[in-house]
């Protein structure tokens, strides 16, 4: 996994180059600096043209030409056999290919053709190792490097940089065995990846409409495509005005599809040399040009690669600014109004370090945080790491994913589906012509998210059919915690998630009507991941009802339940905020038992509701409690299910 070729999230190609180039001449540059010996190897006695060819492949290496550099080698090799120099040389390009494969096999042949020569060889042969993923072979390489006397001070630094690394990663694959065995990458295909660039995946909650980076002779442009029948459509440019002559990249899709968060650079109204900006798709479909997120977020630093959360009230993003805890560290900010962005706030300690934190990525369980760094111990470089979210400021402590998913190159960004376990990356490890292309596999249980569902729909007057601008609240009932709320646009349309393994109440309420009340029970999720709820609000006028879906009494008693007090608290701000309407509150029981406990167990629920919102300082005068038993039921008394829908406490407005 690779975003190093997107300029705002990484280091730029050049300085790519320069340190593949340096990876690729340090086997050339080891020759030159040792001498070993009790070797039978001597470089003095190679034959002349096949030295030629190998200064040759070393101007070559030099100047990034690595394939040409090989097929040299490859030549002064078949002129000289036993060239030990042209194989350990050799192995070093391969390596800086990143075909580790490749380079471990000329490691091993030059190493067993004379193991004195090639003895400086063990720290870079042990790099190779483990790209391939043979870390315990790369560790007895590198503690082989680290017995060689007379090691100067940076080979020593940088052998047990080294070895810190591989004795990580076998004490990983030690307590996550299972974690190789889901790793089978999967191209999206011809009709996403090209011969061009392509990396930064983001998506829709619904999983169908992909936005990605694509760089095209040094323009990077966003791309969208739609998966139809399972499959994913031909890229094409995202429609509308989004696209400039400048480089736009790390981006965020908001889960609705309505809007992207993406990094400018060298944007002429820019803060800094990279800002965050905004643009919003509009009826048509067509993407509007990108509006600076403004100096509460932007300075005259750097910011790039945000995470907008599901329900759009929390912006996470990475930046260089004052305050933090090294280079780049990871911060959020929440929305304080329409539009408005409060200030950022560092994620702390236990996500930033002295080193540089990028590419985070808040999940749509909004609780498991996935993020690159390159300060916390892992395979070398910067791998991705995931963390839960215990609060607005707390994480806990970060767990890396593993190898394969990270490698002892850097690792770029991870998006993860709603299902929690579908990821999606970029990476140019597995030779498909491209260079980057995007790649989705499925996560080992360790490090997976919460399944998510989404509830999307309309709010709209019951009367007039128009959409309603309404608030919308989602508490756990299992922890009587708000989850989130979130405003609908200006048409009433609105999308809210769920994470699975909890049962929410989900109230929708504007000043002037009566709320809309329901229950979802994820504990044992069913097959779909959505639901589709249009709510028709009514006003709150004479003859309007609604059923509280939310209150939970104690069996055959009339205890009110702590998980009710979330939905009786919305009627208590129904009536502060209209104080001219009256309420009759009003049981309903199934037809279990006789019909007179039924009736007095009805009547004394709705009494019990009514002392609770006189406790709250309602007026009694404003309520009444009437119980009908079982005398009116709404669905069948044959199921357990329809039992369940006629045990209920409506509403009803009087007058207002």
């Amino acid at each position: 996994m690779n975003n190093s070729k997107n300029i705002p999230t990484q280091i730029s190609i050049l300085q790519m180059q320069n340190v593949a180039r340096t990876l690729c001449i340090l086997a050339f540059l080891l020759l030159q600096t040792f001498t070993a010996k009790c070797q039978w190897y001597d470089p003095e006695k190679i034959d002349e043209k096949a030295q030629l060819i190998y200064e040759s492949a070393y101007e070559l290496a030099l100047k990034g030409a690595y394939e040409q550099s090989i097929e040299k080698l490859g030549q002064a090799i078949a002129i000289e056999p036993k060239y030990v120099e042209a194989y350990l040389s050799r192995a070093g390009v391969f390596a800086s290919l990143k075909d580790y494969q490749k380079s471990v096999a000329d490691f091993d042949k030059g190493i067993e053709m004379d193991s004195v020569f090639s003895l400086y060889y063990l720290l870079p042969y042990s790099i190779s190792l483990a790209g391939t993923g043979a870390f315990e072979r790369a560790l007895e390489a590198v503690n082989r490097f680290l017995l060689i006397d007379r090691l100067n001070t940076q080979s020593i630094k940088a052998a047990n940089y080294r070895k810190r690394t591989y004795e990580f990663a076998i004490d990983f694959d030690k307590k996550y065995p299972d974690n190789k065995k889901n790793f089978i990458p999967i191209s999206l295909g011809t009709d996403v990846n090209t011969d061009n660039l392509e990396y930064y995946p983001s998506m829709s909650i619904d999983g169908n409409t992909l936005i990605f980076n694509r760089r095209v002779e040094g323009d990077e442009d966003f791309y969208q495509s739609e998966k139809i029948n399972g499959k994913w459509s031909a890229a094409h440019l995202l429609e509308g005005k989004l696209n400039t002559n400048f480089n736009e990249g790390a981006q965020t899709f908001s889960a609705d599809g309505e809007c992207l968060i993406f990094t400018g650079c060298n944007y002429p109204e820019g803060y800094g040399n990279c800002d965050l900006y905004l643009s919003y798709k509009n009826k048509n479909g067509e993407w509007m040009p990108g509006e600076n997120l403004g100096p509460f977020i932007n300075t005259d630093l750097w910011e790039s690669t945000p995470s907008l959360s599901a329900d759009k009230q929390v912006l996470y993003f990475s930046s260089t600014q004052d305050g933090g805890y090294g280079g780049k560290d990871i911060w959020m900010c929440k929305k304080v109004g329409a539009g408005r962005w409060g200030k950022p706030i560092n994620a702390g300690p236990a996500i930033n370090t002295s080193g540089d934190e990028t590419c985070p990525f808040i999940h749509a369980d909004n609780t498991t945080f996935y993020f690159n760094s390159n300060g916390l111990l892992g395979y070398g470089q910067s791998d991705v790491f995931v963390s839960k979210k215990i609060n607005d400021s707390t994480f806990t402590k970060p767990l890396n994913l593993g190898y394969p998913i990270n490698t002892i190159d850097d690792e770029g960004s991870l998006f993860v589906a709603a299902d929690g376990k579908t990821a999606y990356y970029s990476s140019d490890r597995f030779n498909t012509g491209g260079g980057l292309d995007i790649y989705n596999f499925t996560l080992p249980s360790a490090i997976k998210a919460t399944r998510t569902f989404w509830i999307r729909g309309k709010v709209y007057d019951n009367k007039t059919k128009l959409g309603l601008p309404s608030m919308i609240h989602l508490t756990s009932i299992d922890s009587l915690q708000k989850t989130t709320s979130i405003q609908t646009d200006e048409d009433g349309n609105y999308l809210v998630t769920l994470p699975e393994g909890s049962t929410y109440a989900l109230d929708i309420y504007r000043k002037g009507y009566l709320f809309y009340s329901n229950r979802f029970t994820l504990e044992q999720a069913p097959d779909d991941s959505f639901y589709i709820i249009d709510v028709p609000l009514q006003v709150a006028e004479a003859g309007a009802k609604v059923i509280l879906k939310n209150i939970v009494f104690d069996y055959n008693k009339a205890s009110i339940n702590t998980a009710s007090f979330t939905e009786l608290d919305n009627v208590v701000k129904l009536l502060n905020d209209n104080p001219a309407i009256r309420l009759s509150v009003e049981g309903h029981t199934d037809n279990t038992g006789g019909s007179a406990f039924n009736k007095n167990l009805s009547i004394n629920r709705a009494k019990a509701v009514v002392d609770y919102l006189v406790q709250k300082g309602i007026a009694k005068g404003r309520l009444v409690a009437k119980g009908f038993g079982d005398s009116i039921p709404i669905d069948s008394n044959s199921t357990e299910q329809g039992k369940s829908n006629n045990r209920r406490t409506e509403i009803h407005v009087l007058s207002n």
